[in-house]
């Protein structure tokens, strides 16, 4: 297979690829048309109805599943190594609870508005980074879901540009997300809704 991975993408190792159902996909642009129709039939079924429970890893982990089980075996399952980004492994379901935790007392609370809890949850979940691959994209829908059904807002716009290959909104987007790792916010806020 001819992987050629996007700047600041996840690589797959061995034994993740092992997970492919669909043998018969060799490059990378066939394996992201197999995983947007898998994904678009997953995020339909995500915003069918209003969903109570999306601060939970179970939920995360369905969503994940519904995204990606098509294409992935381990699709909705935690990542089982260390990868270029996110913490130990063994720390994912902690992490997660910790996140969600912390994103239901932002809203009970309303210290931050809402764009910008948000953003700051879309952050976080990128960066523990609980699955092997499609971490992006599920946090943006997790996030999107976050809006509309908790914090009543529009869905963000993520820049208005394709964030899976490599260009100008991926850069930006990957710009974003490293300057909120040094507590910068202000960029991120300023992509996800342009």
């Amino acid at each position: 297979m001819n992987f050629d991975y996007p700047v600041g993408a996840t690589p797959l190792d061995p034994d993740e690829l092992d997970g492919l159902r669909l043998p018969h996909i060799s490059t990378r642009a066939e394996l992201d048309r197999w995983e947007q129709d898998n994904i678009t039939a997953g995020e339909a079924w995500a915003f069918s109805r209003k969903r109570k429970d999306i601060l939970g890893d179970a939920f995360m982990c369905r969503l994940h599943k519904r995204m990606f089980g098509n294409v992935w075996r381990w699709a909705g399952l935690h990542r089982n190594s260390d990868q270029n980004i996110g913490g130990p492994w063994w720390r994912i379901p902690t992490d997660l609870k910790n996140m969600c935790d912390d994103v239901a007392v932002w809203i009970e609370t309303g210290c931050y508005p809402p764009d910008e809890i948000a953003a700051r949850f879309h952050h976080r979940l990128v960066a523990i980074h609980p699955f092997p691959n499609g971490n992006g994209r599920h946090a943006r829908t997790m996030t999107d879901l976050l809006l509309v059904h908790k914090l009543g807002r529009p869905r963000f716009t993520w820049g208005s540009g394709a964030l899976i290959n490599s260009g100008d909104s991926r850069r930006r987007y990957i710009d974003a997300l490293r300057a909120a790792d040094r507590q910068d916010y202000g960029p991120l806020m300023f992509f996800v809704r342009t």
